[in-house]
């Protein structure tokens, strides 16, 4: 077995590249969310979907590698950072509106490309403050999602032990992604924006059966992950990482 210093420090470094790798999509997430774009424009297929569904997949396939090495705690504590994250990003943006822009930015922008009037500043407040009701939504949905996704995840695990990982992994983004898609867009768009209920449910229904078909075509990607992993810890404390991670006493 590898020394238990080499082994803590092995095990930190994993935590911290997963964490990096979560906290940054889950940002850019938010930032961009405030996107509608048009799957039959770009793919041919009905439906609309926020700009943001596009990186979500990657939050939830690192979810379930946290869940499955450092526990249902580990995950827990990587959203709350995360959230807190989020928040203290938007309190930067939406102080940035306040600012006074300055005469001669809004001069040499007051023209697009072609021509046509354009007011960077109204821009600029249009896509920050539409961000701040995402904000809400998403915060309450990812939440909710979290805890969701890391109790179903250790539920399954207590039935399959360390098989079927996809059962697991799928799983638990199945159920805890239902209620999210709908959630954030309940918030965001209906409590907070001007959408109505049936076009929140249209987008939400899309934005599901996206990450439906995004957990089932990145499960290749969750076993590769898997034995890279394993393979930097070795077996022995791969072993010993995963057992602590299924009685929630890891990090």
């Amino acid at each position: 077995m590898v020394p238990t210093s080499s082994f803590a420090h092995k095990k930190q470094q994993l935590y911290l590249v997963l964490s990096g790798i979560f906290i940054v999509n889950a940002l850019l997430a938010e930032i961009i969310g405030v996107k509608i774009f048009s799957v039959d424009a770009l793919l041919g297929l009905p439906g609309n979907l926020t700009a943001g569904v596009l990186i979500w997949p990657v939050v939830f396939v690192t979810t379930d590698i946290i869940n499955e090495y450092f526990g249902r705690k580990g995950v827990l504590r990587v959203s709350f950072l995360t959230v807190g994250l989020i928040l203290y990003a938007f309190l930067v943006i939406l102080a940035t509106t306040k600012l006074p822009p300055a005469q001669f930015w809004l001069d040499i922008n007051k023209v697009d490309a072609e021509g046509r009037p354009f007011n960077i500043e109204f821009a600029y407040q249009s896509i920050f403050r539409q961000g701040l009701g995402i904000i809400t939504g998403s915060i309450v949905a990812f939440l909710i999602g979290q805890v969701l996704d890391a109790t179903v995840f250790q539920a399954l695990r207590r039935i399959t032990g360390s098989r079927l990982i996809w059962l697991r992994a799928t799983g638990s983004t199945l159920v805890s992604q239902l209620v999210d898609s709908f959630v954030v867009l309940f918030v965001a768009f209906y409590l907070f924006g001007n959408w109505s209920f049936e076009q929140v449910l249209s987008v939400a229904n899309t934005n599901y059966w996206y990450k439906f078909a995004s957990a089932i075509l990145l499960t290749p990607v969750l076993y590769l992950a898997h034995y890279l992993i394993d393979r930097y810890l070795g077996q022995d404390d791969t072993v010993e990482l995963q057992q602590e991670a299924a009685a929630n006493v890891s990090v």
